[in-house]
């Protein structure tokens, strides 16, 4: 209880009860913490909550597993073939825009190395892969006036090694790299934007359609708007400026959307018959006090101005959600504006814009704790608009990024969200995902606990609030180039060792750990005994053997264990070829010498026949 506490007499209270020292009797009354240290002592510990416990169990039959990348962030080529130039080419040339002045002109070199990526794809045994295609590469000027068929053959090659393997492409068609050429003329922020991506997808409908049964028209549209031309962190690195804002561009892209959402609902969906939709994202938001309404306000807030943003009218009405353009609204004029900055659809347009999604296509890292914070109405941004702050708990897990902070129970909580907000439309989760930084090691255990704890919150909000959950896509396949910082941040599932010229694909911990989540489709319940599923893997997942809490630059220097030889990765292939040719020449040999002496024997016995 409280007491006398030595020189700081009664100021300072270390009390699981208060003591009222005005009171002659000194009753003492419980603190909530007196209550809540009674529970541990009658529970001897702190059990989880219900909500928090791990839920053993399967997912839906044909849950898809994906595993994610975007063509700027792998492909490299930058120039090759013919290619056009993008924003993120030309952002990423420009000095001080990208961590350490890095670009993505080789980086994993996808673009030549296709058969490693897919020997990736198939150890992991993802049924589905997402990718996108590079509008550049296919159109160098972004229109159809020019068709770079080699570009184009890329596409074609990956997309039938995919099918021979079994694996299902999820194809997006915009991820962030816009020609410079329609840049030039003003990107998103022009309105014959959506004219130049309606051509674009069905270029592709036309050329890929018959193979491509899923596609994502747009990725992630609010990095897109705001980002790239609101705080112009991404290409093409516009900042908001006067009488202009992120708005315009989000108008764009929801009516870009619409227009090839109809396009290949009526003309390519009858005799293609696949799913076409767009790729929301979202962060999850917790009022900072619950017991605080403004905060609770602001979470709110927070939801609605960011995944909120596109999915509304989209998913709901046709229109933007009220919280936005109420408060959109009232600051514009306060301002002296006669009109609010966020722009009006038309009722046709909204009537065009309603409905025009297969699947709800949502990407999600993290959760943020919000609370109210007011900009002042001389202020014209997004931020302002909006008039939430966020921080994050220091309890919370961090990560190679900084915003990044490991919240599995927000997963749940907004798969949740989009069920009761959007009437329970059909979800695809097309990235998940966790960074690092710095040469931690193969054994990444961290990752292995994020992919755990998030996949199993999505596996609750099936089972336990019935979200129509249809797929997962972890991100990403390997190591890539992570936009504005550059090769710092990694989120691959797969190393890449960019020290070897080969480029090579080593796979951590998670690869496996991921792979084996998809062979069971979820988590067997180890009370019933060993499952099927979780019987060892065939090599190829494993990593290499050795400490894997070594540097990554030494655990994977290339030093492999060859017929009891330590050689270089490099050595150790061409010692492989050497003895795959040595043994098919002995083959040949043996086949050859057979012949001869068949031929020999047949001639000394062919007399005695005769005779």
């Amino acid at each position: 209880m409280d007491n006398f506490e030595w020189l700081n007499g009664y100021s300072a209270r270390f009390g699981l009860h208060q003591v009222d020292f005005e009171n002659p009797n000194r009753p003492r009354t419980p603190k909530r913490s007196a209550v809540y240290y009674a529970e541990i002592i009658r529970n001897n510990g702190i059990p989880l909550p219900k909500g928090d416990e791990f839920l053993y169990g399967e997912f839906p039959k044909n849950f898809s597993w994906s595993v994610a990348t975007a063509a700027y962030q792998i492909e490299g080529a930058w120039r090759a073939d013919g290619k056009g130039l993008s924003i993120w080419d030309q952002f990423s040339h420009t000095p001080l825009k990208i961590s350490n002045d890095e670009n993505a002109d080789v980086t994993c070199d996808s673009y030549h190395k296709l058969e490693k990526d897919l020997a990736s794809l198939r150890d992991l045994k993802v049924s589905h892969y997402r990718f996108s295609i590079a509008w550049s590469r296919v159109l160098p000027d972004g229109t159809t006036k020019h068709v770079n068929e080699a570009g184009l053959n890329y596409y074609e090659r990956l997309i039938d090694a995919l099918l021979a393997s079994n694996i299902k492409p999820q194809v997006t068609i915009y991820h962030w790299d816009l020609p410079q050429a329609l840049q030039n003329v003003g990107g998103w922020e022009n309105e014959t934007i959506v004219q130049r991506f309606t051509e674009y997808a069905e270029f592709l409908f036309q050329r890929l359609g018959e193979k491509v049964k899923f596609w994502i028209t747009l990725n992630e549209p609010y990095i897109i708007a705001n980002l790239g031309y609101g705080y112009g962190t991404s290409a093409p690195g516009i900042s908001a400026r006067p009488g202009k804002a992120p708005y315009v561009v989000g108008h764009n892209l929801i009516k870009a959307h619409a227009e090839v959402w109809h396009l290949y609902n009526e003309t390519y969906r009858p005799k293609q018959g696949g799913l076409i939709s767009i790729t929301i994202n979202s962060d999850w938001a917790e009022p900072r006090n619950p017991d605080k309404q403004e905060d609770i306000d602001a979470a709110r807030r927070y939801v609605q101005f960011y995944g909120g943003w596109f999915a509304h009218p989209i998913f709901k009405n046709g229109d933007y959600n009220e919280v936005m353009k109420a408060r959109i609204r009232e600051r514009s004029l306060a301002q002296g504006l006669t009109k609010s900055r966020l722009p009006e659809f038309t009722e046709s347009e909204k009537q065009r814009i309603k409905g025009t999604f297969d699947f709800f296509g949502f990407n999600h890292y993290t959760t943020i704790l919000a609370y109210n914070l007011n900009y002042g109405s001389a202020t014209s941004s997004y931020d302002a608009d909006r008039g939430v702050a966020s921080i994050t708990d220091r309890s919370w897990l961090g990560s190679g990024s900084f915003w990044l902070k490991v919240t599995p129970f927000g997963f749940r909580k907004i798969l949740r969200w989009i069920k009761e907000e959007y009437n329970n439309p059909p979800i695809y989760v097309t990235e998940n995902g966790v960074s690092e930084r710095g040469a931690p090691g193969l054994n990444d255990t961290w990752r292995i606990h994020y992919y755990k704890s998030y996949i199993n919150e999505a596996l609750k909000a099936v089972v336990l609030d019935g979200v129509d959950l249809r797929g997962y896509t972890a991100w990403s396949l390997m190591d890539n180039f992570e936009w504005a910082t550059g090769f710092a941040e990694k989120f691959g599932l797969f190393y890449t060792n960019y020290t070897d010229p080969n480029l090579a694909r080593i796979p951590k911990e998670s690869a496996k750990y991921y792979s084996s989540i998809i062979q069971c489709n979820g988590f067997p319940d180890p009370a019933n005994g060993p499952h099927l599923c979780l019987q060892p893997q065939p090599e190829g997942i494993t990593a290499p053997t050795g400490s894997t809490m070594e540097p990554i630059h030494d655990a994977s220097s290339g030093k492999v264990r060859f017929l009891g030889l330590d050689l270089t990765s490099s050595n150790a292939e061409i010692g492989l070829y050497v003895l795959f040719a040595s043994a098919v020449i002995g083959v040949l040999g043996l086949a050859l010498f057979s012949y001869k002496y068949g031929k020999l024997s047949k001639r000394v016995r062919r007399p005695s026949r005769w005779n």
